[in-house]
């Protein structure tokens, strides 16, 4: 992946939201696959949909691009109808599938061509796009070579050029670096966040990989069983999900004399304290940091760490997909 794209330091990142599902719902042969869903991905995202093979992921995206209907709900794609408006939406959106489609027989550059010209770009645009993408992904020097010989990796970088020819506002990414060595996955993963960042691409990226989603996305959506048990920033969830909302802020003292937990107890906003090993962990209804700190030093106790305490994606994983 060698073509160097130059950094914009004032791409506008747009608050307003690229994708809304609203109740969506999908039921095959009576089994519900997708269940109430109600997500919003806000446009200069790279969001990550994270959940075991089977959790309704895939389902989720076919019902974005408009290639099955939902059995109840809605959702919109750049406030177009995925439903009744799926050209609309295509136009706007690439798409990496998990399983890939080129022709074999034909040779990247030829297999490029042919998508460009199923969406209507102008011939005398063809070439250049071709090429502008093929460096991105670091193939330019494979263009005329037949898909047949390249390996995985080289088929899923060929995959992201394919996505690129369109210029999307959108790119929806199904488990792009599985299968691949490290050095591939990691390249793939940079190629993303430079794309993000100087032409403001919009990403969603489904995948069961915790280390990919921690990697590259800021914002995910959990799902289980059809349903998206948690959504938001990263190093909130945890807290929604674990906490009820509430804040637990680690205290590492020196010493815990008695009196010190009877005085943060009676703080305002603090809902308990536990005293483990010298270490505290106050339940909060805010972060009230400061006001501890002014509480234990006007104590003329040494405080050695504070920090508030985050479930890891690892431990939402194991709490919620063990039985999947």
């Amino acid at each position: 992946m060698n073509k160097k794209i130059d950094s914009v330091d004032n791409v506008e990142n747009n608050e307003k939201p690229i994708i809304v599902a609203e109740n969506l719902s999908k039921q095959y042969n009576g089994k519900t696959a997708v269940n109430n869903l109600n997500l919003t991905i806000k446009k200069g995202e790279i969001f990550g949909l994270l959940g075991p093979n089977g959790a309704g992921k895939s389902t989720v995206i076919l019902m974005m691009l408009g290639l099955t209907e939902p059995s109840s709900g809605s959702i919109r794609v750049a406030d177009f109808n995925s439903t009744r408006e799926p050209i609309k939406v295509k136009r706007i959106t690439g798409y990496l599938p998990e399983k890939l489609g080129f022709y074999e027989d034909l040779t990247a550059r030829q297999n490029l061509k042919y998508t460009a010209e199923l969406n209507s770009i102008p011939a005398k645009d063809i070439e250049a796009k071709i090429q502008d993408a093929l460096e991105i992904v670091g193939l330019d020097k494979n263009k005329n070579q037949l898909v047949a010989t390249f390996s995985k990796g080289m088929k899923k970088r060929l995959g992201i050029a394919d996505v690129l020819i369109k210029d999307p506002e959108l790119a929806i990414l199904d488990e792009p670096t599985e299968g691949l060595d490290i050095k591939i996955a990691n390249q793939i993963l940079d190629n993303i966040k430079i794309l993000n960042k100087v032409k403001n691409i919009t990403f969603m990226i489904s995948s069961h990989q915790l280390n990919l989603i921690q990697k590259i996305c800021t914002s995910i959506g959990i799902m289980s069983k059809g349903k998206l048990i948690g959504e938001g920033k990263i190093d909130n969830l945890g807290r929604g999900l674990f906490s009820g909302g509430k804040y637990i802020i680690e205290i590492e003292l020196s010493n815990t004399p008695q009196g010190i937990i009877e005085k943060i107890n009676e703080l305002d906003k603090v809902v308990s304290v536990t005293d483990i090993d010298n270490v505290l962990e106050v339940t909060t209804d805010e972060d009230i940091r400061q006001q501890l700190s002014k509480v234990i030093l006007d104590n003329n106790l040494l405080i050695t760490k504070m920090n508030i305490k985050d479930s890891s994606l690892e431990e939402i994983y194991l709490k919620y997909f063990k039985e999947e």
